[in-house]
């Protein structure tokens, strides 16, 4: 593949190695570091003139920092005289404030929309955004790939009793992705209503839909402090579910995450490599990757670095992108 660079942000650069690896390309070189007023610093070490360059990097982490490091990253090779920038975002940051849900509140899906296109990014690839709305704030085209084709394989080599189970989402926002998994599978979906008092704290969980004597899969984009998902494996079990998996697409994991998920009665939890888990993986003895295979381990990470791969690849050659939304690479 002529005249492309992929660059890796700090962020998460096991995933970075790995789709260049499977485009059979070397990491660009790029030095990051602080002064010592933590002022973010860039060099990019080789020339980009002319070339399409591919920046990866996840929101996560310091996500203040890894989003500064990226707009700088973006900005350099912009103004070295790249002739496309596309920033490789697994994980949008700030996706989650996507709307103005109270009085005076702010929208930073938005402002992060708009500094990355003034750095200078002429497109955009990310996976499972919060709100596919996400996509209008932007001018430059945006490419939002979806886990889901990765979901249905794991599902199928993984739960042996899946024509059996019913696809549960933990909140109404994620209706429109359990029936789509749902329909894909020719099973049954159920969803939680839930009633928050304050932001991170659920109030009340009412079940709509049957799980009785069958297996329970709950699908959702992102889990952060886990309250959601282990109150609604409760709820699940309480309903009469035999078993309660949870598949997630960004598995954060902040505050009393880790040992909420311990105490839990889940099968097991899915979440993938959007962002990184291996420092979970110290803090919590239950934790796996996928490539290990052990059966009594909770936490599973699927891959989808072939999928960022692709979506590479494909927009290098000007191919289309939408096959990936249904299939997963070879």
């Amino acid at each position: 593949m002529p005249n492309i660079k992929i660059f890796s942000g700090s962020s998460h650069q096991d995933l970075s190695q790995k789709i260049a690896d499977r485009l059979g390309l070397e990491l660009g070189k790029v030095v990051t570091k602080k002064f010592s007023n933590q002022e973010t610093c860039v060099e990019i070490g080789e020339s980009v003139r002319g070339e399409d360059v591919y920046i990866v990097q996840s929101g996560c982490g310091e996500i203040n920092d890894n989003l500064m490091e990226l707009l700088i990253m973006i900005n350099a090779c912009k103004i070295a005289s790249a002739s496309r920038v596309t920033a490789v975002i697994p994980c949008f940051p700030y996706a989650r404030q996507d709307k103005k849900d109270k009085s005076r509140a702010p929208i930073s899906a938005k402002l992060v929309a708009n500094m990355l296109s003034v750095a200078g990014a002429d497109h955009i690839i990310t996976m499972d955004l919060h709100a596919s709305q996400i996509q209008g704030f932007f001018d430059i085209p945006v490419d939002n790939l979806y886990a889901e084709p990765a979901v249905l394989k794991w599902i199928k080599e993984n739960i042996p009793e899946w024509k059996n189970c019913t696809i549960v989402s933990p909140d109404a926002g994620g209706a429109k992705r359990v029936t789509s998994i749902a329909d894909r599978l020719n099973v049954d979906f159920a969803l939680i209503h839930k009633e928050r008092k304050k932001a991170n704290e659920v109030d009340r969980m009412v079940l709509v839909g049957d799980v009785k004597d069958r297996v329970a899969i709950l699908v959702d984009d992102m889990a952060d402090t886990c309250g959601t998902i282990c109150h609604a494996a409760d709820k699940l079990v309480s309903a009469g579910a035999t078993k309660v998996y949870a598949i997630l697409t960004h598995g954060i994991f902040s505050g009393p995450a880790i040992s909420r998920i311990n105490n839990a009665c889940f099968e097991a939890v899915v979440v993938t490599n959007t962002i990184p888990q291996e420092d979970k993986m110290k803090q919590c003895p239950k934790i796996q990757t996928c490539y290990t295979y052990e059966r009594h381990l909770l936490i599973q990470v699927i891959d989808i670095s072939m999928i960022l791969a692709e979506a590479i690849r494909r927009t290098h050659n000007g191919e289309s992108v939408s096959y990936l939304f249904s299939h997963v690479p070879l």
